[in-house]
């Protein structure tokens, strides 16, 4: 009786201390605009974690969600899709500038925000609920943000692609452009002297036109729809306390962090995984397929149906000459003159496929959770990126040796097969993949359960102030010691200036009394 005694009392004085390490229940709200389905995947099964551990959680996307579990509800702002038709003609091969692509992402971004604020359900929700927590996808709708203030909520950032040079100026980071390459830009951390230049100068423009055209369009939204709002715009983009993002230094490279920055890449992956749950009839092709299987997909936001005629014949007669099966993630029931190797579906299992030992090569877009998928099951990839970070991705694949790369719309059926078959049959590139699969597996603990213990920390700690870098507080010339050292170097110049003019008042000084010397010296010897 005594023993069971002792044993009841362990266990409550366990699960009491137990239950101190975590934050109590919190009514939390996270925000996902962009209508890419990946950005949200990436952090749903974090979202449906927190929900599992007793916090309320409600999501808006631009989906919806059939699903219905405890503490989980989704608002979908689906007019998006609707909208986004003066969108859906954008032709990827064309080439801009800078600020003009810049000034279309600003417009579509805006678009973004006006969905999400305008949704009737939000509008109800802004009215009647109280959060304390707003969780929000980190893409430049700087007027989303005073969510967190309308509610007088804590503000977490979520970011699928790691950070930027808006995430950095918000939380306070520095990353030297010297080694940190802008985010759509293919150059990666070893740059020369060139690409550096580049760097900075796309930074620069990036810099002005985040303060000429960005800004201030945000800043009329974010007056528009919180007319009552207490905070600036500048003091809403101030109040984030974490930042969580998609990256991991074995994916990428080692940069500088700041304590409330967090690496969680891999987030949406789930560390089991069985492949006979395959679907039978993708299971039966693949174990059919005797050669080994290529798998195709270009994402969520890329539809390869929609991919130009001639574009599909090059990856179709590449695909048709080929001993391996090929899965294509293709969004229409038929293609036509499809090569008997190839298996069409809409939607494939992508992670469950690639953990699939007879899956050799992964042919993707290069986008994040892609290129991180690929490295965790360890399969080499043949990147067609299209835009944003996607170029990056690849070119990392590249530099680490676990892949390869073409231009999807220049590319023809004889350097595409060259390049499938060099990924296929020497082995250094199977090898690459595997090294950085060991790399990223190789962590004390996993991406989920990190990035729940962060968000916990801070409603712990009530935003968790003592994290927040006094770098906030200083404007860029300030931040990056401009003005310090614009003051020594100003000292350095004058004093120099002040020692040449010294010097030189001297040396007039000593050829004047040289010269007169001289003279003395000359009529002295004129009167003897």
């Amino acid at each position: 009786m005594r023993l069971l005694l002792n044993l009841g009392l362990a266990l409550v004085i366990f699960i009491s201390c137990r239950n101190k390490i975590f934050a109590e229940s919190a009514n939390i709200l996270a925000v996902f605009p962009f209508p890419g389905k990946s950005q949200y995947i990436f952090a749903e099964q974090y979202l449906r974690e927190l929900s599992v551990r007793g916090h309320n959680v409600t999501v808006i996307n631009t989906f919806g969600s059939d699903k219905s579990d405890p503490n989980f509800r989704v608002i979908g702002a689906t007019k998006i899709h609707e909208l986004m038709a003066a969108f859906s003609n954008v032709d990827y091969n064309q080439v801009a500038s800078q600020w003009k692509i810049l000034t279309m992402t600003t417009e579509f971004l805006n678009l973004l925000t006006a969905n999400v604020l305008d949704d009737e359900i939000v509008k109800n929700l802004l009215r009647n609920d109280q959060f304390d927590l707003v969780i929000m996808e980190t893409v430049q709708n700087e007027a989303l943000f005073g969510l967190g203030q309308h509610f007088n909520a804590l503000t977490i950032g979520i970011s699928s692609y790691g950070t930027d040079r808006h995430i950095d100026e918000m939380m306070g980071n520095i990353s030297p452009l010297s080694y940190n390459p802008m985010l759509l830009s293919s150059r990666t951390e070893q740059m020369n002297f060139e690409e550096r230049l580049w760097n900075v100068w796309e930074a620069s423009v990036l810099w002005l036109h985040k303060r000429l055209v960005h800004l201030p369009s945000q800043r009329a939204l974010y007056g528009q729809y919180f007319p009552q709002a207490k905070q600036t715009l500048e003091q809403v983009m101030d109040s984030f306390s974490l930042m969580l993002l998609g990256q991991h230094f074995s994916l990428s490279y080692p940069r500088p962090y700041l304590p409330n920055m967090i690496e969680v890449g891999g987030l949406h992956l789930k560390q089991e995984r069985k492949t006979e749950k395959l679907p039978e009839e993708i299971a039966e092709f693949v174990d059919k397929s005797k050669d080994g299987v290529i798998y195709f997909s270009m994402g969520s936001n890329i539809k390869s149906a929609d991919l130009p005629p001639a574009t599909r014949k090059v990856l179709m007669d590449t695909f048709a000459n080929l001993p391996q099966g090929v899965l294509w993630k293709f969004e229409q029931d038929q293609l036509e003159d499809k090569p008997k190797n190839v298996l069409i579906n809409k939607w494939f299992p992508q992670p469950d496929i690639l953990a699939h030992p007879n899956v050799k090569l992964f042919i993707t877009h290069g986008g994040l959770l892609s290129t991180i998928e690929s490295i965790y099951f360890g399969k080499p990839v043949l990147g067609l990126p299209v835009f944003y970070d996607q170029h990056l991705n690849i070119q990392r694949a590249k530099q680490a040796g676990y892949g390869l790369g073409a231009d999807l719309w220049h590319t023809n059926t004889t350097e595409l097969r060259s390049l499938i078959v060099e990924l296929l049959q020497n082995e250094r590139y199977a090898q690459a993949a595997q090294l950085k699969s060991k790399l990223y597996r190789d962590q004390k603990d996993t991406a989920l359960d990190r990035a729940v213990w962060w968000t916990e920390y801070v409603l712990r700690h009530k935003g968790a102030a003592h994290l927040r870098s006094a770098s906030r507080d200083l404007n860029f010339a300030q931040l990056h010691g401009l003005d310090t050292w614009g003051v020594v170097a100003g000292v350095i110049l004058i004093g120099s200036l002040i020692s040449l003019l010294i010097l030189k008042t001297f040396c007039r000084i000593v050829s004047y009394l040289v010269v007169k010397s001289r003279r003395a010296a000359t009529t002295k010897t004129k009167i003897n």
